[in-house]
């Protein structure tokens, strides 16, 4: 395929199902054929905490970490996640990440403020990058395929649209990935979140 090795991150907040969508990706990856590496760094995941992925895929990958500045692309399930996420963009990369706002433990504790004006920091903070920040409300096309709880999946059908693969093979792939019971239901929630209008360009 001679395909070099190209890195994403996902970065969120424990119990998004951040790594189901990290199975995800890495599912319709395989499936085309590529060396996948997955590697999880979990934080305080019980207590709200971040958790980031690496996923890493080409003809051959040697290592699953992204080193700052490796990322052609971040998924980040909170803006705040997003932002510090940042030093490992590379140049001309993506941000793609929900608008939903979700409080940090120094937040609900009261120890610190959430930052305002999020979206337009970090967009401000991609321009000499030559990057983009694409920013959308997974939330709202999650509960309109019909449950909150596939935000995540939401995220990654507007993921797809960064990927040269056909929506055929994302929906096998979550098949392989979701319960039976679940599956038409991430499959609505794949297709709102390809479809959704940007917050951000």
């Amino acid at each position: 395929m001679n395909t070099p090795t190209k890195s994403v991150m996902i970065v969120g907040v424990g119990g998004q199902g951040s790594l189901l969508a990290s199975r995800l990706l890495g599912r319709v990856l395989l499936n085309r054929g590529y060396d996948v590496k997955v590697s999880e760094v979990h934080g305080m995941s019980q207590r709200g905490g971040s958790v980031v992925t690496y996923v890493r895929y080409g003809d051959k990958v040697f290592s699953p970490i992204v080193d700052e500045g490796g990322a052609e692309l971040i998924i980040s399930f909170e803006l705040l996640e997003a932002a510090r996420a940042l030093p490992y963009l590379s140049r001309g990369g993506i941000i793609v990440s929900n608008t939903q706002k979700i409080d940090p433990m120094p937040v609900i504790t009261g120890a610190a403020e959430y930052p305002a004006g999020l979206e337009e920091k970090i967009s401000a903070a991609l321009a000499p990058l030559g990057g983009r920040l694409d920013a959308f409300d997974a939330l709202a096309a999650a509960q309109e395929a019909g449950t909150a709880k596939a935000v995540n999946i939401a995220l990654m059908g507007r993921a797809s649209r960064y990927f040269d693969i056909p929506e055929s093979e994302w929906l096998a792939a979550l098949g392989q990935v979701v319960p039976e019971r679940l599956l038409e239901v991430n499959k609505k929630a794949f297709a709102m979140g390809a479809a959704a209008n940007t917050a951000t360009a």
